[in-house]
Formats: C-alpha cells, sequence, structure tokens
C-alpha cells in the first residue's frame, strides 16, 4: 500500500470476525503454551524425584517403555498429581494439549452465533458432538 492510501474503516462485521479470531487464537495460543509449560514441570518433577533417570540407562528405559508406571485413567492422573509424581502432571500436560482444539470447536459454536450464522453453528456443534462422542466411545472400548 501507498504511504498516502488510507484504508478504509471495518465494517462491524468484519470487526465482529477479527474479534471471533483474535479469540480464537489467543486460546490456542494459551493452551499450548500451558500444556508445554506444565509438561515441563511434570518432567522436571519425575527427574528430581528420580535422579537415576539421568544417571542409569534401564531406569530412563523403565519410564520410557510402553505400559511404564505412568497414569492410564483420569483417576489415576488426578491421584498422581494429588501425590506431586511428574508422570501424573506431564499427563494433565498432555490432556489439555488435546483439549485446547476441543475447546476451539466449542468457543467456534459461541462465535457461529454471535455472527449469526446458523449454518456453521450447526456444522460445528456436529463436529463437537462427534469429538465428545469419540472421546467417550475410545473411554468405553479401551
Amino acid at each position: 500500500m501507498n504511504e498516502g492510501t488510507v484504508e478504509p474503516a471495518m465494517t462491524r462485521d468484519e470487526q465482529r470476525v477479527r474479534k471471533v479470531e483474535l479469540l480464537i487464537s489467543n486460546l490456542l495460543r494459551t493452551g499450548v503454551i500451558a500444556s508445554l509449560s506444565i509438561v515441563v514441570i511434570g518432567s522436571v518433577l519425575s527427574f528430581v524425584h528420580h535422579p537415576q533417570y539421568l544417571s542409569s540407562p534401564p531406569a530412563l528405559q523403565r519410564l520410557t517403555q510402553p505400559g511404564a508406571a505412568f497414569p492410564h485413567t483420569l483417576r489415576h492422573v488426578f491421584q498422581s498429581v494429588r501425590e506431586v509424581r511428574g508422570q501424573g502432571i506431564v499427563a494433565v500436560g498432555l490432556l489439555l494439549l488435546i483439549a485446547t482444539p476441543v475447546a476451539r470447536v466449542a468457543v467456534s459454536i459461541f462465535a457461529f452465533v454471535y455472527q449469526r450464522d446458523r449454518a456453521f453453528v450447526t456444522i460445528t456443534a456436529t463436529v463437537l458432538i462427534l469429538l465428545l462422542l469419540s472421546f467417550l466411545l475410545g473411554t468405553v472400548s479401551g
């Protein structure tokens, strides 16, 4: 754009879309940063509570092998967090990372309601229901 050219002011609809885009962008950014922070804190706690992980390859391998002593259910995750165990805190960070895009879909429903876009409200609500159903069915069958 030329220096002397003035951009036209945004319309009310464009302002609404911009607000929604910023909200969703901030939600995703915050979710990923919070998740990463929690995973790092949990990892540090694991190594503080078990310094042998740094000096003993077999000990570290027990931590990283499939089926390791890692919480596999929400109940175990919360119990592990109450006990301030690093693996549980890492699991919370990973759950937050999984929940972030799901929350984005949920916020999008409200964003489309705000924009009065019924078609996208319906589509996005269907996507959210399918996501939640997949988590529920994965829990039941897993």
